[in-house]
């Protein structure tokens, strides 16, 4: 059993399942209801992470937008924010990139050993960079490092491909969504969550529900995985 952070994944998705457009382009899913309930679940984590692709093609700030929830973590000693990891096993991720221009806290940018140099070290300029893993990031390894620095509960948003290799490694505890009231379609459009995905039924990841709540114009489902 790794000792790693208590690990949760958060997203909105469409009706049908996508979390973005064909072209990849962000689109409003969920309400300001569901916006609050996210900004208190980033305020009561360690820290929020992002796979590069959703850094590249959304470029989130990924902060506490709440002054209120802001003060609450200065007053018990933390950051204003949740420290944000960007998991980007080629160090792609833009020293111009939200995350590290706005709000205060820890940035951590995890990296391979394949990871070209040169943007390794811009990138340790703007963050601390862990390397996990030979020609990809060792997610294992990653969730070890990121306990051992503290972090002990652990929030995703994304994307896809993150969702599904957290997942399939049994690296996540908890999964919740918004389900909203739209059809995205398209079979380029991303799901929530892709990769390799599986080949028999025997191979799927087992959920648990724990609870539902109508919420905005959708509804958020609560996942355990067992």
């Amino acid at each position: 059993m790794l000792d790693r952070p208590y690990t949760f994944i958060n997203s909105a998705m469409s009706a049908d399942g996508k979390i973005s457009t064909k072209k990849r382009k962000q689109v409003k899913i969920s309400g300001k209801t569901d916006f609050d309930r996210v900004d208190e679940l980033r305020a009561g984590s360690d820290a929020v992470m992002v796979g590069i692709g959703t850094v590249l093609a959304d470029d989130p700030s990924l902060t506490v937008k709440s002054e209120e929830r802001r003060k609450r973590r200065v007053a018990e000693g933390k950051d204003e924010n949740p420290a944000r990891v960007v998991v980007d096993s080629q160090a792609r991720t833009p020293p111009t990139a939200d995350i590290f221009k706005k709000g205060t806290g820890k940035r951590i940018v995890v990296v391979s050993q394949a990871a070209p140099a040169d943007r390794v070290a811009a990138l340790k300029e703007k963050a601390e960079i862990i390397v996990c893993g030979k020609d990809e990031v060792d997610l294992e390894q990653m969730s070890v490092e990121l306990k051992k620095r503290g972090i002990n509960r652990l929030m995703i948003e994304g994307g896809a491909t993150l969702n599904y290799a957290m997942v399939s490694r049994r690296l996540v505890d908890e999964i919740s969504v918004f389900v909203g009231n739209l059809i995205i379609g398209g079979k380029d459009a991303p799901t929530f969550m892709d990769g390799p995905g599986i080949a028999e039924r025997s191979e799927a990841v087992e959920l648990r529900l724990m609870k539902y709540e109508q919420m905005d114009e959708g509804i958020v489902l609560t996942w355990k995985v067992l």
